[in-house]
């Protein structure tokens, strides 16, 4: 990847700043939403693998708090509507900041997913299209137990020093994510009912050994959203995009096109 660009928008009556790039070109864009340790680096070459097989340019940003955007403030704590907050407030005023027009298409992989989704939802004239990879769309006894155990991975083994590589503040990037996913008041999070309203043809991929989350979620957005394609992946875990890249690209190419 390249050296970032940065944009400035003003969020929590702040100033904030994003890092970004753009890859490939075309003319739609597609936005690349990163999953809840994620960042823009960590994407690596997807998107720019991507958006060379669909003809599109490529957006892909670190959400505030990861990569080298800006951290979170000393004691900030998420609430349990974190994702509808980066969805409504921080993604369309990144998406002003860096001059984007017109309807985008969206790739979002596990948090990143939901926020697509909920982006979508709120703002049909905005979106062109939808791809989630793991998304979120209620919280499962298996994702927390998921979470935990990253928890303890965090604390007692070189997972902190290997996220490191790509966050300015790994901490504010990892304790962001881990205390709201294992907050109580979080397991009541739900969109089924949201993402009713999105207007904008959807893909919704899931590895069939994903340790975050199971078919349940996928398949609860086509029950919810009426042009919505499931895709199941075998011999796929949680990331999609880095376990079965080929068939990640293959499945875009024929929904877009």
């Amino acid at each position: 990847m390249t050296e970032p660009r940065f944009a400035g928008i003003a969020w929590d009556s702040r100033p904030v700043r994003i890092e970004y790039e753009w890859v490939g070109e075309g003319p739609r864009t597609m936005v690349f939403l990163h999953e809840g340790l994620g960042s823009r680096a960590m994407w690596r070459d997807f998107p720019a693998r991507l958006c060379g097989a669909l003809g599109m340019r490529g957006l892909v940003y670190s959400r505030p708090g990861y990569g080298k955007s800006t951290p979170r403030e000393s004691g900030e704590r998420w609430m349990p509507d974190f994702m509808h907050r980066q969805a409504h407030e921080v993604l369309p005023a990144f998406l002003d900041a860096a001059g984007v027009k017109g309807p985008v298409w969206l790739y979002g992989h596990s948090d990143g997913g939901s926020i697509a989704l909920l982006f979508a939802a709120r703002f049909p004239e905005r979106t062109a299209g939808v791809i989630v990879a793991a998304p979120h769309i209620f919280v499962e006894d298996l994702s927390v137990a998921s979470i935990e155990q990253t928890r303890l991975a965090y604390l007692g083994t070189d997972l902190r020093a290997r996220l490191a590589r790509y966050h300015d503040d790994v901490d504010s990037a990892f304790w962001g994510w881990n205390d709201i996913w294992l907050h109580p008041p979080f397991r009541g999070w739900n969109i089924e009912k949201e993402i009713a309203a999105i207007e904008a043809p959807v893909l919704a991929m899931q590895g069939l050994d994903d340790e975050y989350g199971t078919m349940a979620q996928v398949h609860g957005i086509a029950k919810s959203v009426k042009h919505a394609k499931v895709l199941e992946i075998p011999d796929c875990g949680h990331s999609p995009h880095r376990d079965q890249p080929e068939a990640v690209i293959r499945a875009a190419i024929e929904f877009v096109r």
